[in-house]
């Protein structure tokens, strides 16, 4: 469909299509780690589920919806080559409906935001920012792997994590209890690197300049294991230093695990990428997880 034609479109959109077009299985990262957030606050559920349940519609269908729609329209020109049969290209999602669509979920979402609080509603303007700033020119982070992939990272594990603990306590946590969930935010770069190993000449042609394009695959390979080994390495030990051993400990057997499959994933890196999203990241969230509960036996997420 031409430029032109998309501009004279007035037909509503099918509902299927703009479901497909927010993406719904991109929703758990961030929706795992709101919950991560919920359980570090150390703070019982009586009284707090309308909370956890809006926080959690706010992260995953509003916020990381709100980002699929505005990088899928921002990108529609290169879908319609590489991915025509996406809602946008195929016409599915016609005329100005992508635009207005990111509009209307952006402003949903940050009213949501607002009903939870003065510091939910300031990280969901951070996150929102980040999502346009990934997508939209003039800033388009996405073209260069290092910024890019920083925001997406914060985007799905840091901002949503702190947002769950503050749903919970009614304030920001205590610095202990925010240095963890950046630190994973940290490691989740790498994650975000192993998604781009799937579109190497893509991203060439385009002028992308993922890590992969940047560095080359092995390389970039190397960079996303160290990325994502090296927080969860500071976490371990933190958290042998506030006195959580055990916990420690589950972290660090995890880790030793994903540095065994990492060797396997450097050697193909381009094959094994696929490979280790379902193997090494599950790790990677559980031990997330595990991190959650230590701040809720050590501090109760305030430290």
């Amino acid at each position: 469909m031409k430029r032109s034609e998309q501009v004279t479109d007035f037909r509503l959109p099918a509902i299927s299509a703009i479901v497909e077009l927010m993406k719904p299985i991109t929703w758990f990262p961030p929706m795992w780690a709101f919950g991560c957030g919920v359980v570090s606050a150390g703070i019982g559920f009586e009284g707090r589920w309308p909370f956890v349940v809006v926080g959690a519609l706010l992260t995953g269908p509003l916020v990381c919806a709100t980002s699929q729609i505005v990088n899928d329209w921002y990108d529609r020109d290169v879908d319609a080559i590489n991915e025509p049969n996406r809602p946008i290209p195929s016409g599915r999602v016609p005329g100005e409906w992508g635009f207005i669509l990111a509009l209307c979920w952006t402003a949903v979402s940050l009213v949501v935001a607002a009903s939870l609080g003065l510091a939910v509603f300031g990280a969901a303007i951070i996150g929102l920012a980040l999502a346009w700033a990934y997508s939209a020119p003039p800033p388009r982070l996405k073209k260069n792997g290092w910024w890019g992939n920083s925001a997406v990272a914060l985007c799905y594990e840091g901002l949503p994590w702190i947002t769950g603990a503050t749903v919970m306590a009614g304030m920001l946590p205590g610095w202990k209890a925010l240095l963890i969930p950046l630190l994973y935010s940290f490691g989740a770069h790498g994650i975000m690197t192993l998604n781009d190993f799937k579109s190497i000449e893509g991203d060439k042609r385009l002028g992308i300049a993922s890590l992969p394009v940047q560095l080359g695959a092995d390389r970039a390979a190397l960079v996303a294991c160290a990325m994502m080994a090296a927080p969860q390495v500071v976490v371990a030990g933190l958290l042998v230093e506030w006195g959580s051993p055990i916990h420690a400990a589950a972290i660090a057997v995890s880790l030793i695990i994903q540095l065994y499959l990492m060797t396997r994933l450097v050697k193909k890196p381009r094959e094994l990428a696929p490979w280790y999203n379902a193997t090494g990241v599950s790790l990677y969230v559980s031990g997330m997880l595990i991190a959650a509960f230590a701040l809720r036996h050590l501090y109760g997420g305030s430290g």
